[in-house]
């Protein structure tokens, strides 16, 4: 299977369909007046059908258990095509879109089976996903493509060269991923005047986002928030709660992390964990997602 663990739970939906289509206008009529010697077609195929979302990852070996939260199976007739809706909701870390075309694809079974007795000429025809939604490829903003940023390594070691900076690498690449260009990156000792000295110099330039890792611990050394805090015209807590939160639910640590943000003028101020995972996954918590602020700050909209 390939590997969620990186994703955020989002409403995920998808509608499929299939297209069953008949011989004879009398099939129709079999169907419409319940004379089907197998039973009420359309309430059978419907449970077949629930049977069949349910039991995809059962079928198909790389889909993953999820939960199904909703399930909706819909009829259409258009002249001898009946028309199949299937449509599944849930709120986790990947879609539903095989679950949906599974779904319909046994209720179109389950009613050439049951129609077969009845008509010889029955084929099933369109099976495809129509729409789907959710994840993060649904809250990427397609309008900026211009932001800039600097990332700013907080590291007594890493500044006197004793060690390798991995985390504010990791976050450039996160950066990267989005479109989001480097303006800087810093490697500086764990001090108040360091650090703020930065965020000054980013923000008058104008960058977008300016992204410290390190220095959010308990350590005496750990100084990052409170160099910041008083620069910030704004504190953006819901940002710092989705931070914690997804990474609570990897590591129970993460509830020490003292992770920031808030914005100088129109400039997105951000510290994160100095660890390497700490600070990738902080990123993955909230990219893109976060980019949606610049419509706010910049007043963006589509033309």
């Amino acid at each position: 299977m390939v590997d969620i663990t990186h994703k955020n739970n989002t409403l995920r939906i998808a509608v499929a369909q299939a297209i069953v289509k008949v011989s004879t206008q009398e099939t129709i009529n079999a169907i419409k007046e319940d004379r089907v010697p197998k039973g009420n077609v359309f309430a059978m195929s419907k449970a077949a059908g629930l049977l069949g979302v349910k039991k995809t990852p059962d079928l198909l070996p790389d889909c993953h258990p999820l939960p199904i939260e909703y399930t909706g199976i819909d009829y259409t007739i258009e002249g001898l095509n009946i028309l199949i809706t299937c449509t599944v909701k849930t709120i986790y870390k990947t879609g539903v879109e095989v679950e949906a075309m599974h779904g319909a694809s046994v209720v179109a079974l389950n009613m050439y089976d049951m129609l077969k007795p009845i008509d010889k000429g029955i084929e099933i025809h369109a099976i495809k996903l129509n729409n789907k939604k959710g994840g993060k490829s649904d809250f990427k903003d397609s309008f900026r493509k211009d932001l800039k940023a600097a990332v700013i390594v907080c590291s007594d070691t890493i500044s006197l060269g004793q060690k390798e900076d991995r985390a504010g690498k990791a976050i450039i690449k996160e950066l990267e991923d989005c479109n989001v260009s480097i303006a800087d990156y810093k490697i500086i000792p764990d001090e108040i005047d360091a650090i703020r000295d930065r965020a000054e110099i980013y923000s008058k330039q104008g960058l977008d986002m300016i992204i410290y890792t390190g220095g959010t611990g308990l350590s005496v050394r750990d100084v990052t928030p409170e160099a910041l805090k008083p620069l910030l015209d704004r504190n953006i807590p819901g940002i710092e709660e989705a931070i914690r939160n997804y990474g609570q639910n990897r590591t129970p640590y993460s509830m020490l992390s003292r992770s920031l943000a808030g914005t100088i003028g129109d400039t997105l101020v951000l510290a994160l964990p100095g660890s390497t995972n700490g600070a990738r996954e902080s990123m993955q918590a909230i990219f893109p997602s976060i980019l949606h602020v610049f419509r706010i700050l910049k007043g963006a909209r589509h033309d």
